[in-house]
């Protein structure tokens, strides 16, 4: 996998919406955070837009806006990361437009989660790795020094891999595991299936997470993963955070989800904290990862 170069004082970074509308005052906290760090941020021309396509789809602007807006950030030599705004639904819709091949030529860092996750999946497809986390709100929220947006910071500015250990769960299996870490918004991915970016693969340590699915359309997803063959091939499984679903019942999903792996051997980490939730951790996509799951402990150490 190729590594983007590491950020310096005065680089540009992108702010960019390839997906849903955002609120403006979540691009102001992002470009406050990006200046205070030293770097340049420079927004799309239709970040702030908002867009109803078919009555009911909120996107930032019509889907040529939103490609230009990503093409100009691509392109851009002095633009060195893109931070995707926000999450939503239209990322997908820029999948056969992109440049894999410029991409790889001209490796930058894509930060975003949700929606973004199709984007992740372009970079990897272009063999490039990229960050798996929260965007615009959270640097609002919490500023440059949450810990979530430090290391991000440090990913991108000094190459330091995260390590994250996190409380057992009573569902976890153990062991231990080294192998290529992709993942993401789990029904975002699954579109992606028997497509040229699909990144759910046999052999990977997959991490998922979603929003508003219900405990049976996400059981769904995993028969499809079961009957193509992929989900007992897993090297390792992390079960982020599932949220905003029927009664919001965090234990019938994990308990499903749980069943669903039962059958197989390999390591899997639950409630991992990854999705739709304050405190979601970084992920680097296309990095090496060891997941090593005991009876007190998770630990996710990532290199690249």
């Amino acid at each position: 996998m190729i590594i983007p170069p590491l950020l310096k004082p005065g680089d540009k970074i992108a702010i960019v919406s390839p997906s849903g509308t955002v609120l403006p005052e979540r691009v102001d906290g992002a470009v406050h955070a990006f200046k205070e760090w030293g770097f340049v941020p420079v927004e799309g021309k239709h970040c702030r837009e908002k867009y109803t396509a078919y009555g009911i789809v909120s996107h930032s602007a019509p889907l040529e806006s939103r490609l230009a807006d990503f093409d100009r950030a691509l392109h851009d030599p002095e633009v060195r990361a893109i931070l995707c705004s926000r999450g939503g639904y239209g990322a997908v819709q820029l999948l056969e437009h992109l440049d894999l091949d410029y991409i790889a030529q001209n490796p930058k860092w894509l930060v975003g989660f949700s929606d973004i996750s199709a984007l992740h999946a372009a970079w990897h497809r272009a063999g490039v790795v990229s960050i798996h986390s929260p965007m615009a709100k959270h640097l609002t929220l919490y500023g440059r020094d949450d810990e979530i947006n430090q290391i991000n910071y440090k990913i991108m500015t000094r190459g330091e891999m995260p390590c994250y250990q996190e409380a057992p769960h009573p569902h976890n299996r153990p062991g231990i595991v080294t192998a290529p870490l992709t993942g993401g918004n789990l029904a975002v991915l699954m579109s992606l299936l028997a497509t040229p970016f699909n990144i759910i693969k046999p052999g990977h340590i997959l991490f998922i997470e979603d929003v508003a699915e219900q405990v049976y359309q996400v059981q769904r997803l995993l028969y499809h993963l079961r009957l193509a063959g992929i989900l007992p091939r897993l090297a390792g499984l992390i079960v982020g955070q599932f949220t905003k679903h029927r009664g919001d019942d965090t234990t019938a999903m994990q308990d499903m989800i749980h069943d669903m792996v039962a059958p197989y051997h390999y390591p899997v980490a639950f409630n991992f904290p990854i999705g739709h939730v304050p405190r979601n951790l970084p992920m680097v996509e296309g990095s090496t990862a060891t997941l090593q799951v005991t009876a007190t402990a998770t630990t996710l150490d990532m290199s690249i």
